[in-house]
């Protein structure tokens, strides 16, 4: 009944139209790529046939897409010569009028007028909230009209410049942060301790200034021949092995409805007091609820810019980026068995509180592994509000920048919607794990168990190497040539180096489409390099030389074709067409295996021995798939014993000698007889029997 309801609900344009262009584009992706498999497929009528009338249907859309906006549509003209050229400069000022007037369009939406001075940032100004077409939502039939507004922070000053501990981006393995370890077992290794400077480590020498400082106790082990292992590992690894779940927790729960958020107090977590005062609150509880809210596209490595914690009668926000430093508070709270921590969907989020703050998680409930284990139509949490509280989720700030200081109240609101329903939820699908397995408790143990493996996952910090590029190319499926090749790798070692020097991600360096679009093109001239990118990135534009001369670098390379990685080809017992004639076995008449002619014995046979022996390698041997090559050695012995495979290949070729040796002596006899009688011929005349002779020549030879 569920999946009949979600069916029935009306599917909005927005949503179709993006599972239109998801489901073309993983179409497009399937297709015949250009090269030889592209020629392969080509060589059939039927995908010719189809290629032509979808090619025409595309053509159709295009021109009345064109047509729409007020542009020429001649794209079904293939009358001229130059019609190709012409339809391409058709579809590129097309896609230039149709991309400006979108642009027009959605500074209008965002209260952007191009005639008035630049807007800032929307925290910082009174709100404006124009209406469009495109950003109407209406909320049922018979109420009023909602509005989107657009969240972003265009001058936003930088968060990383206030951080106290600079982050690294070093290509180095990461360690973890941590220094102290609450409610531990096992003690913390004294490697992590004087990675922080709380133990007074080995004296630096010169060469090592420039190294990181959480690097400067692993270069000391190194030096020593100190064992390393224990930098490396999950801090809370031997916790985590020999946690077990009571009871308690693997027994039905009766579900603690939720207070309405409007009732519910909310607090602001920016002092360092505020944040020793709610980890003291979080101790004295039995679960609370957590989620985060993570920037990426101004940080090479990312930011978490926010953490939002729900207990059953409060919500906390939680400002990371000014108490990132001193976050390792709640290592107290976050790592107490005793305690439950409720996530959705907590991969991510294992990672990032390890990545910024040296948090680590003890005893975690994540509500996507029960999702997953309860077979529900969708593990969002969109749908498990809707499914449990009946909450429609308001998901129109989900990619505002959270850098944003202050918080608008709506980007308030939407964090504390993650969380604020999460401990309700919680109680809910413990309840149906375990009326879903007759009330016994292995469904939900499995979830614990789950839960607890995404706990230990460690955070892994990205590492550049020669050959990271080939990953992404292999992604892109593009045929390069030696010159692409080399630019594509050339770029993808700049853009990683830009990004980890200025604190920005790739992305936002240079896009890999106009990477791409740049190692196809290889522009001559810095002004190719700009046209390439639309719109140009920042960085792209202040490097515009050094990329020059890396492109200008990747032109001086030999032009060859470059073999694709992990080339599959298609092999059938009869096909030669990529096997040379010199790895093919010999064969004499007589079917013997014989070892290839030298060039000195190529040379010395005679005009019609060289023609017998092309007439002779015109029969294709059915049995060449099962011979061995000629570098191959073949036992003798083997070749007269009936049980071996060799004797009983050439016993099936025996059969077909004596009858092309029988053709042969009888063409070479005929023509024999028929010299010997033209011979006894006198005058101009030709007898009957060499008339005779010369047709049984002539029937011999079409045999």
């Amino acid at each position: 009944m569920l999946k009949l309801f979600m069916s029935a609900q009306p599917v909005s344009p927005l949503q179709y139209g993006l599972g239109a262009v998801l489901s073309a584009t993983k179409a497009s992706g399937a297709l015949p790529q250009v090269g030889d498999e592209y020629d392969f497929y080509r060589s059939f009528p039927g995908f010719q046939e189809f290629c032509q009338s979808q090619g025409d249907q595309l053509l159709h859309c295009m021109s009345q897409i064109m047509q729409y906006h007020g542009c020429r549509s001649l794209m079904r003209d293939r009358n001229k010569l130059t019609g190709l050229e012409e339809r391409f400069d058709l579809v590129v000022d097309s896609n230039d009028a149709i991309l400006e007037r979108a642009g027009i369009l959605l500074d209008e939406a965002d209260g952007v007028n191009r005639s008035q001075q630049p807007v800032m940032p929307a925290g910082f100004q009174p709100p404006k909230i124009v209406v469009s077409s495109w950003n109407r939502k209406s909320s049922g039939s018979g109420s009023r009209a909602e509005t989107f507004r657009l969240l972003h922070a265009k001058n936003i000053a930088r968060p990383q410049l206030k951080f106290r501990e600079k982050v690294d981006n070093s290509n180095t393995p990461f360690i973890p942060k941590i220094f102290i370890k609450p409610n531990a077992v096992k003690p913390l290794p004294s490697s992590l301790i004087s990675n922080l400077n709380l133990i007074p480590s080995s004296p630096m020498r010169p060469e090592d200034l420039d190294v990181p400082a959480a690097l400067a106790d692993f270069i000391h082990q190194q030096r020593t021949q100190k064992p390393v292992e224990d930098m490396f590992a999950h801090p809370y690894q031997y916790e985590l092995d020999h946690l077990t779940t009571p009871e308690s927790l693997l027994s039905k729960p009766e579900p603690q409805m939720y207070k309405p958020i409007a009732e519910t107090n909310c607090s602001f977590i920016d002092s360092l007091e505020d944040l020793v005062a709610l980890n003291e609150k979080l101790c004295s509880l039995s679960e609370f609820a957590v989620d985060l809210e993570h920037h990426s596209y101004r940080s090479f490595l990312g930011l978490t810019s926010l953490m939002q914690i729900s207990t059953r009668e409060e919500d906390f926000i939680i400002d990371t980026l000014e108490l990132r430093s001193e976050m390792y508070i709640l290592n107290e709270a976050f790592t107490d068995p005793s305690i439950v921590k409720v996530f959705h969907g907590a991969d991510s989020d294992i990672e990032w509180l390890q990545r910024d703050f040296g948090l680590y998680v003890v005893n975690l409930f994540d509500t996507h592994q029960a999702s997953r284990a309860l077979n529900l139509a969708r593990h969002s949490l969109d749908h498990l509000l809707k499914h449990f509280c009946t909450v429609d989720s308001d998901k129109r700030y989900q990619l505002a920048d959270w850098r944003i200081r202050p918080l608008p109240d709506e980007m308030v609101q939407y964090a504390r919607t993650d969380t604020h329903y999460l401990l309700y939820i919680y109680d809910c699908v413990k309840t149906q794990l375990l009326e879903t397995n007759h009330g016994q408790p292995g469904l939900l143990q499995s979830v614990w168990n789950k839960s607890k493996d995404i706990s230990l996952k460690k955070y892994v910090k990205p590492i550049f190497t020669e050959e990271s590029y080939l990953e992404l190319q292999r992604k892109q499926k593009r045929s390069l040539n030696t010159q692409q090749h080399t630019a594509f790798r050339l770029l993808f070692a700049w853009r990683n180096k830009l990004a980890r020097q200025e604190d920005e991600s790739t992305g936002y360096v240079l896009p890999t489409h106009m990477m791409i679009k740049i190692s196809e093109e290889l522009p001559r001239e810095p002004q190719g390099i700009i046209a390439c990118c639309n719109p140009v990135p920042p960085l792209v534009r202040q490097q515009i030389n050094e990329l020059h001369s890396l492109v200008q670098q990747a032109r001086e390379m030999p032009l060859l074709k470059v073999r694709k990685e992990k080339e599959v080809t298609l092999f059938g017992p009869h096909d030669t067409s990529r096997v040379s004639e010199s790895d093919l076995p010999h064969f004499s008449p007589d079917g013997e295996f014989n070892e290839p002619e030298t060039k000195n014995d190529q040379e010395s046979l005679s005009v019609a021995h060289m023609k017998a022996r092309r007439i002779i390698e015109a029969f294709e041997n059915p049995f060449r798939m099962y011979l061995p090559t000629s570098d191959v050695h073949v036992n003798e012995n083997a070749k007269f014993d009936p049980s071996s495979k060799i004797f009983e290949v050439i016993k099936k070729f025996h059969r077909f000698i004596p009858i092309q040796n029988y053709l042969f002596k009888a063409k070479r006899k005929a023509k024999a007889d028929a010299k010997e009688q033209t011979k006894k011929v006198a005058g101009n005349g030709v007898s009957t029997f060499s008339k005779y002779t010369l047709c049984k020549v002539k029937h011999l030879t079409v045999l």
